[in-house]
């Protein structure tokens, strides 16, 4: 037998050691003097195999053709895996689509693959329309692969109107419990093991919430590991690093930010008091959005997720309350919240072209015990420094809040109604399987370089760095250069660092 075929099969069954839902060990088919492993269901490779062998497979793996855009060739894959790889049924499976990158006249080269998790969660990969940033950096020496995490862009996606399928709230909270970390890993493998050549293992890049999957993949198939990059992403592991003491951390990077923002911008002060006092005073508490929902001055509060935690989110916030106002065209008519600045606010939030990051995102903090709603109610610790009518009417800087979902969206924000009763049972789910596993985290064998942001107001920088101690042989890149974005704005110099300090040309720390 072949050497790459036997390499192959240990790696597999080295992965159904893991992954128990796996198929049984495959037939090894003699094909053209060369040995192949496969299983009765799944495709491992792609062959001109007879149709008996290889028919079923394709229903489990659809390649499509290649295609280009600048410098760069793409093909798009399509896998067929279970909802629950647990209690796997045919009847309730899912797509997962994952996208191949490569630089143009590499296609058929021999190159070891990268593949890339994005943050969210809920969010799809990057749609590349040319050969730049870090995807131009990594394509150098990588076949990339661009996933889709299940939920998100082409991987059956959960939209508003899709999720709406599924009632009662009993039913689609659920159906939602499969969309977090554990699952993804789990398409990952399934994906690793049939389209990389002999199962071999493969680099991972997880960018913040990326970066959290692949902790969990280090936690539980690090033998489909050849080496991890983290952006952004250590996530807070130890015992006790409940979303209380998450969301805590965050407030006080917060309060940091806003205290930046307006030394930056002190006009803004006026800007922002004024708004809030004018939505208090509205009838109902606030102004109707072009969607149907209400802004509040809670939910303007809310642009600080975008504006105060990005390279340029400072300078887009300033601009979008330049235009804030309508201007007076006819002397004597109401004040009015200009239709730009409404429809600005609802661009940057996202939250109704992607509901899953609302839906789950307390969740990704969650092993055995719910959330409860935990930043609402850690908020209510800040609530002095947080009140916005109050601040407003003393005249005092109104607070942004950050990353943090308030169970009041589901209220102003009119996609999402339909969704509260679901989003109140995934608040009170105290069942979630564990994300991580500490022991084998501590005895890591896997090379593994992060990029830690100093000033990172979604990942805590202490958090971070606690959860780096319980990662053996991890090797970390303190920075302030970059915030959370680090990435999307540098992306070809932090990969390039990382990389280089795997490789030996960049210092380890």
């Amino acid at each position: 037998m072949q050497a790459s075929a036997l390499r192959g099969l240990l790696l597999v069954l080295r992965a159904a050691d893991f992954f128990p839902h796996l198929p049984p060990p495959p037939r090894l088919l003699l094909h053209n003097n060369k040995f192949t492993a496969v299983w009765p269901r799944i495709r491992t490779s792609q062959c001109a195999m007879c149709e008996d062998v290889c028919g079923p497979l394709k229903k489990q793996h659809r390649a499509g053709h290649w295609c280009s855009v600048p410098d760069l060739s793409l093909r798009d894959h399509h896998f067929t895996v279970p909802l629950d790889y647990d209690h796997n049924n045919n009847d309730n499976n899912i797509s997962v689509f994952a996208r191949e990158v490569v630089a143009v006249g590499k296609e058929e080269q021999p190159l070891p693959y990268l593949l890339f998790l994005q943050g969210g969660p809920g969010f799809e990969s990057p749609r590349p329309t040319e050969s730049s940033g870090w995807i131009k950096k990594a394509c150098e020496e990588y076949r990339v692969i661009l996933l889709d995490q299940r939920g998100t862009g082409l991987s059956t996606p959960l939209t508003i109107s899709s999720l709406s399928q599924i009632t009662p709230a009993e039913k689609l909270a659920d159906y939602l419990k499969h969309f977090r970390a554990d699952n993804i890993v789990k398409d990952a493998e399934f994906i690793r093991v049939h389209l990389v050549p002999d199962g071999g293992p493969w680099t991972v890049l997880g960018q913040s919430y990326g970066g959290f999957c692949a902790v969990t993949y280090l936690s539980f198939a690090p033998q489909g590991l050849k080496c991890v990059l983290l952006t952004g992403g250590l996530p807070p592991i130890g015992n006790g690093c409940t979303a209380d003491v998450v969301y805590r951390a965050c407030f006080e990077q917060i309060l940091r930010q806003n205290e930046k923002y307006y030394k930056r911008f002190p006009q803004d002060i006026e800007i922002v008091c004024e708004v809030v006092n004018f939505l208090t005073e509205f009838e109902g508490g606030g102004v109707r959005l072009p969607s149907g929902g209400i802004l509040t001055p809670k939910g303007l509060q809310t642009l600080g997720l975008s504006g105060l935690g990005s390279c340029t989110g400072f300078e887009r916030l300033h601009y979008m309350f330049e235009r804030v106002w309508d201007p007076t065209l006819v002397l004597g008519a109401e004040k009015h919240i200009s239709y730009f600045f409404l429809k600005a606010f609802e661009n940057w939030m996202a939250f109704d072209t992607n509901p899953l990051y609302v839906l789950l995102h307390e969740s990704i903090y969650c092993q055995g015990f719910s959330s409860r709603w935990s930043a609402h109610r850690v908020r209510v610790e800040f609530e002095n420094m947080f009140d916005a009518i109050k601040a407003a009417k003393e005249g005092r800087p109104v607070l942004f809040t950050g990353e943090m979902i308030f169970p009041w969206m589901f209220d102003e924000i009119h996609a999402l109604r339909h969704f509260k009763e679901a989003a109140h049972l995934l608040a009170e789910k105290e069942d979630w399987p564990p994300l991580y596993n500490v022991a084998t985290l501590n005895n890591n064998q896997v090379p593994v370089a992060a990029a830690v942001y100093y000033e990172d107001m979604f990942v805590n920088f202490k958090l971070a760095m606690d959860t780096a101690s319980e990662i053996g042989g991890i090797r970390l890149w303190i920075t302030n250069e970059f915030m959370h974005s680090g990435l999307r704005d540098g992306g070809s110099q932090v990969l390039d660092q990382l990389m280089g300090m795997l490789k030996g040309r960049k210092p380890l720390f």
